[in-house]
Order: C-alpha cells, then structure tokens, then sequence
C-alpha cells in the first residue's frame, strides 16, 4: 500500500516551517482586548428630562 501523507510532499523550508509552528503554538497566547463600554450613556441615564407642568414643558 502506498502512503499518502503530505509531508512526503513538503520541501525542506516548508518542512521547517511547520516543525517550527508546531513548537511555538501553545506557548504564543493572543492578548484579549475588552472594549470598554459606557452602559450608563448607553441606557440615557444621564439624558435631560423634561416635563409637563401646568401648560409648559420644563427641564429637569
């Protein structure tokens, strides 16, 4: 039977390529970026109020 495999088809950089990716995949970790976010802006806490007194609508 004859094998397939896909190393057999790689030349020497490829090949060496992949023997060095291999060896630093799980020491490399990705830095999580947060996005900060203001929920308090967002909701409209912060926006004017305004009501009906009388016959005039007022700012609060």
């Amino acid at each position: 039977m004859i094998e397939l495999k896909i190393v057999n088809h790689l030349c020497e950089g490829q090949l060496k390529k992949l023997n060095d990716s291999k060896k630093k995949g799980p020491e490399q970790k990705k830095k999580v970026h947060h996005e900060h976010v203001h929920w308090e802006e967002i909701m409209g806490v912060n926006r004017d109020t305004y009501r009906k007194k009388g016959g005039a609508i007022r700012r609060r």
